[in-house]
C-alpha cells in the first residue's frame, strides 16, 4: 500500500503514519504528477494543469516537463483564499494556485450592486438549485445548465437528474431581476465571470514562473474542468487543450504515475561568500542518508537516485529562486559558478539579474527517488466507427461568439474512436465530464483516448 504525498512522490503507508502533515493537498498534487506524465508522453514541456471541482479551482505551470516544488504552505485558513490567514507548515508540497472556483461557487449580487462569484461555495449539500437538495443559492453549475452546457437527463451519467427549472428561477430571482438583464445574461455573467476569475490568477501565477500563457496546453481535469477549459483558454490565449480520459477523476491516475521519492528540506541560511561547500556537502549527505532509509524501509532494494537543489535569493530578498545541481561532490563547485547558475535561472524568471548583488544560500533540498515503475495507457480497441454513431444529438447551447443559442453537436466521448475529428461548436459527455467547444475550435481524439482541443487561431 502506498500513500500520496504533497511533494509530488508516493511513500509506503508506515511512512505517511510516521509523518500526516506531508500528505495534506495531495489530492490535487497527483493530477499535477499526471500532467507531467502525459507531457513525457506526448512530448509537452509547457503545460498549465486545471483541476476545477464543486468548491474550488486548483492548477499547477508546468516547465520543462517539471512542476515546481515550495517548502511552505498554509492550513486552516480563517479566510480560505487570503494567503497570511492560516497556519504556515513547513513541508515540500507542489507549488498549486488555488481559488474559491467551483461548479458549487455561488452568485449574487454584492454591496456595490455588481455581480459576485465565490468564493464560498453551497458545497455538495445542499448544493447548487439543480440538485434539488434544498440549495437556495444560485451557483455555476446552475448557469452551466441554463446555458445549455450540462443535460439535465445525463448528469453524473443519467444517475442524477438536474432541475433546470429551479435553476432558471434562482438566477432570474436573484440575479437577473436585481441587475435588470436577462435571464441567458445573468448566467453568462456568472459563467463568464468564474472564468475570468480564474484567468486572473492564472496569467498571475504564470507570470511568477517566468512563463508564457500563449504557449501552454491547458490538462482540463475535475467534474467542471473541461466545462470551463474553453472560455479559460480563450482568456489566456492558450492554443490548445487536452482533456485526458476519466477527466472527472483525473487526479486518481497520478496515483500510478508518482515517483516512489522522498523529499527532504534543511534551512541553511548564510552568503555565497560566507558558505563552506564541504559543510553543506555534509548536509546534502545527511538528507540522502534520511531518504534512503525511508525508502528501504519500505522494502526497496532497487538502486536510489538522487535530485538535489539550492534555494537562493538576493540578500535582502522576501522570496527564494530554486536552482538544481548535479549530484557530484558540492565542495567540487566554485562559488563563481553556483553564482552564474542562480544568474541563469533568475534572469530566464525575470528578465534581467542583479550582479552586483549579494546572492545567499536559504535552504537545500534533497529528492531520493526509485526508479520510474513500467506504466503504459492502453491504446483504443481499433474498430471500425464512423462519427455520426458518437452523434447523440444536437442542443441549443449558449455562444458567446455568437451571443445567441446556437445547435450544438452533442458526442457520447464513449462511441469516439483514435483519429476522429470535428469541428466545434460541439459538447463531448461522458458520465464524470462534460467538454464544451466553441465553434471557433476543433476536435480529435488520439489513439489513447485524449481530447485534442485546437483554436483556429493558433
Amino acid at each position: 500500500l502506498f500513500i500520496m504525498l504533497s511533494s509530488g512522490g508516493i511513500t509506503s503507508a508506515e511512512t505517511a503514519a510516521e509523518s500526516p502533515v506531508r500528505i495534506i493537498e495531495s489530492g490535487p498534487t497527483a493530477a499535477v504528477i499526471a500532467g507531467e506524465y502525459y507531457g513525457r508522453m506526448f512530448g509537452i514541456e509547457d503545460i498549465f494543469c486545471f483541476d476545477m471541482g464543486g468548491t474550488t479551482a486548483k492548477s499547477c505551470l508546468i516547465q520543462k516537463g517539471h512542476a515546481g516544488v515550495v517548502s511552505t504552505f498554509e492550513v486552516g485558513r480563517v479566510h480560505r483564499f487570503k494567503k497570511g490567514s492560516g497556519l504556515p507548515i513547513q513541508v515540500p508540497v507542489v507549488d498549486l494556485m488555488e481559488i474559491g472556483a467551483g461548479g458549487g461557487s455561488i452568485a449574487r449580487i454584492s454591496k456595490m450592486g455588481l455581480l459576485q462569484v465565490g468564493p464560498d461555495s453551497a458545497g455538495a449539500e445542499p448544493g447548487p438549485v439543480c440538485y434539488g437538495l434544498g440549495g437556495q443559492e444560485p451557483t455555476v453549475t446552475d448557469a452551466d445548465l441554463v446555458l445549455g452546457y450540462l443535460d439535465a437527463n445525463y448528469f453524473l451519467g443519467g444517475q442524477m437528474k438536474l432541475d433546470k427549472d429551479g435553476a432558471q428561477r434562482a438566477i432570474e430571482n436573484k440575479i437577473a431581476r436585481p441587475l435588470n438583464v436577462s435571464l441567458t445574461e445573468a448566467a453568462w455573467g456568472i459563467h463568464d465571470l468564474i472564468n475570468e476569475t480564474m484567468g486572473s490568477a492564472a496569467k498571475t501565477h504564470i507570470a511568477e514562473k517566468g512563463g508564457n500563457p500563449r504557449v501552454v496546453t491547458i490538462i482540463a481535469y475535475g467534474g467542471a474542468g473541461p466545462v470551463h477549459a474553453y472560455g479559460l483558454a480563450k482568456k489566456l490565449g492558450a492554443p490548445r487543450i487536452l482533456v485526458p480520459p476519466v477527466a472527472g477523476v483525473g487526479s486518481a491516475l497520478g496515483f500510478f504515475t508518482a515517483p516512489r521519492a522522498f523529499d527532504l528540506v534543511r534551512s541553511h541560511k548564510v552568503s555565497l561568500e560566507e558558505a563552506d561547500f564541504d559543510e553543506v556537502e555534509e548536509l546534502f549527505q545527511g538528507m540522502e542518508r534520511e531518504g534512503a532509509a525511508v525508502l528501504q524501509k519500505a522494502g526497496s532494494t532497487e538502486e536510489i537516485q538522487y535530485e538535489r537543489s539550492l534555494d537562493m535569493r538576493f540578500i535582502g530578498q522576501g522570496f527564494e529562486t530554486n536552482i538544481t545541481v548535479d549530484s557530484r561532490n558540492f565542495a567540487e563547485f566554485s562559488k563563481e559558478e553556483i553564482r552564474r547558475m542562480f544568474d541563469e535561472v533568475y534572469k530566464s524568471l525575470y528578465g534581467r539579474t542583479y550582479p552586483e548583488s549579494e546572492v545567499e544560500f536559504v535552504s537545500f533540498r534533497v529528492r531520493a527517488k526509485l526508479p520510474e515503475r513500467d506504466f503504459r495507457l492502453p491504446k483504443l480497441e481499433a474498430k471500425a466507427s464512423s462519427l455520426k454513431d458518437a452523434v447523440k444529438g444536437q442542443r441549443l447551447a449558449y455562444s458567446p461568439i455568437a451571443r445567441d443559442f446556437i445547435p450544438f453537436t452533442v458526442y457520447d466521448r464513449y462511441s469516439l474512436f483514435s483519429k476522429a475529428r470535428f469541428d466545434g461548436p460541439a459538447i463531448i459527455e461522458e458520465r464524470e465530464s462534460t467538454a464544451i467547444v466553441g465553434e471557433d475550435a476543433s476536435v480529435s481524439m488520439d489513439e489513447y483516448g485524449f481530447l485534442w482541443i485546437s483554436f483556429e487561431e493558433a
